[in-house]
């Protein structure tokens, strides 16, 4: 999916994202944001979006944002400046496949329903990992493809609207596996009925 596509499906979304698909990816944020909250430090969010997620981090969480699509960030932005958040240390429009920051500079990565969005999610997971930290984790949540049952038959039936949508309906979870440095620590369906998947990746030490 070409970068210009995802900017202008999301300027099209950022009206309703909330009520839509904020309301469908509860469950991930959730989840993502509990895991985080227990190990603290920096965080980097890739696919910030909204904002939705920022107002449930723990005030010792220091967390920057980064999105491509304009619209999300001013609401971001403006969710921030609303509630307060002394913790969200910066939101930057930034192509998630060029992050500008240095090596190791997060203990954690965020991706939360954004890996499936993205053009070139490889070279998104290789930039993810050098801003990690040794020992650092990316915390993902996604829709992953289904081989089966009722949500291989909805993501074959909405694969056609993939640049309506902005997303990829048959993404491989194999995509984000495939990173060298990144082992594999917790892999989880999520509700509704594991339509999303949780998954924990850490950089190795070495």
């Amino acid at each position: 999916m070409e970068l210009r596509t995802v900017r202008n499906s999301y300027a099209r979304w950022a009206p309703v994202y909330d009520s839509t698909f904020g309301r469908i990816t509860r469950a991930g944020r959730r989840a993502a944001v509990t895991y985080i909250n227990a190990r603290g430090g920096d965080v980097l969010e890739v696919g910030v979006g909204t904002g939705l997620s920022l107002e449930t981090y723990d005030q010792r969480v220091r967390v920057t944002g980064v999105d491509y699509s304009p619209a999300m960030l001013r609401k971001a932005r403006m969710r921030v400046a609303r509630l307060g958040l002394s913790n969200v240390v910066a939101l930057r429009r930034m192509d998630a496949r060029k992050l500008d920051f240095p090596d190791a500079s997060f203990d954690t990565v965020a991706a939360m329903h954004v890996l499936s969005v993205v053009p070139e999610p490889e070279r998104v997971m290789a930039e993810i990992a050098r801003v990690l930290r040794p020992g650092g984790q990316v915390v993902i949540t996604n829709h992953f493809k289904h081989e089966r049952g009722l949500w291989a038959g909805l993501a074959r039936a909405a694969a056609p609207l993939e640049k309506v949508l902005g997303w990829h309906s048959d993404f491989e979870i194999a995509t984000v596996l495939g990173e060298d440095a990144l082992d594999v620590v917790d892999r989880r369906g999520l509700p509704p009925m594991g339509m999303m998947t949780f998954l924990v990746l850490q950089k190795r030490a070495d």
